[in-house]
């Protein structure tokens, strides 16, 4: 369990955590999707051109750096589909400290090799221990310290600089579309939007893989959902984590499904409009959006990542289901 109750960041800890990471991870554009779609325009916040190709950079860097030196003598740990693993493993070696990262088997390799180049050991489980790690936050035989990539409240406070720069560069912005893997993504930019513009509404966007969110919105708490492995590897659980839902439960307004056939499709666009490659997970938001899940008006959809195995993505674009 988390050391202390987890918290939505302030104003105060958001403008720390950019400090933090501000000349390492970067600013990233909102570029507008050429869509044509009646009545609503779609901007693009383009986390996949993040250093190591995801938003987990911010987060992975402003945690490690609010940790005492000592803490990190035995090096950090921690579960991960890939990207906050690679996050963490690039903010580890910037400070000379060694990374374990346990990821899910299923998860693109194009991960797995990015981490071992990073330095960091990798251990490839089952998707069940692997989430038994995530929910322990231990693992038999390591001593690192254990680096949960949602459930630390600095984690969402460097999520949360995403959502500052969404308003500084479109401050008439009605809904944000954030894929939903443990919520940290969303409740860190929804923490932004509660404080400064309460009218924008967080949608979280998941796929037929899993859809946790939607079921503890509905039920008014977490509850298990079937979860099958996919080409969606970035995100998608059984559930949502008991810490995590009293913040989710204050800063998201709904979960949207992507279908499969949706996720690929946005894929294909991204490229073909603008050059933007994008994970499942990444696609995801776009997807939700192009299907008038996410309503009318203007909609920030979050491409989360970009870290797709090359074969899986010249399958997608010659027009073949991965799935």
């Amino acid at each position: 369990m988390p050391a202390a109750p987890l918290k939505l960041p302030s104003g105060a800890d958001v403008a720390a955590a950019a400090g933090r990471i501000r000349g390492v991870a970067l600013r990233t554009p909102l570029i507008e999707l050429a869509a044509g779609l009646a009545h609503t325009r779609i901007f693009l916040k383009l986390e996949n051109l993040q250093p190591w190709g995801s938003f987990k950079i911010r987060p992975a860097l402003n945690v490690l750096n609010t940790l005492e030196p000592e803490r990190l003598r035995h090096g950090v740990l921690c579960a991960s589909a890939g990207n906050f693993g690679q996050g963490l493993a690039f903010a580890a070696r910037q400070l000379g400290v060694a990374a374990t990262v346990v990821v899910p088997e299923g998860s693109a390799l194009t991960k797995a090799r990015a981490l071992a180049d990073l330095g960091a050991t990798v251990l490839r489980v089952p998707f069940a221990e692997w989430w038994t790690v995530l929910t322990t936050r231990h693992l038999e035989g390591q001593h690192g310290l254990f680096v949960h990539p949602v459930a630390e409240s600095a984690v969402i406070s460097g999520n949360a600089t995403i959502g500052r720069e969404i308003l500084e560069d479109l401050a008439e912005v009605d809904t944000v579309v954030a894929p939903f893997g443990g919520g940290g993504l969303a409740c860190g930019i929804g923490s932004v939007m509660r404080r400064l513009k309460p009218g924008v509404r967080i949608v979280v966007a998941e796929s037929e893989a899993a859809q946790p969110a939607a079921a503890a919105l509905a039920n008014g708490h977490p509850v298990t959902v079937p979860h099958r492995q996919s080409f969606v590897d970035g995100m998608g659980s059984s559930t949502v984590l008991a810490e995590m839902w009293p913040l989710i439960a204050e800063t998201v307004d709904r979960a949207a499904c992507a279908s499969f056939a949706q996720i690929t499709d946005a894929i294909r666009l991204l490229a073909a409009r603008h050059h933007v490659i994008a994970e499942a997970a990444g696609a995801a938001a776009v997807a939700v959006a192009l299907s008038g899940q996410a309503g009318q008006g203007k909609i920030v959809c979050i491409v989360s990542g970009g870290n797709i195995d090359a074969s899986q993505l010249g399958a997608i674009l010659n027009g073949q289901s991965p799935f």
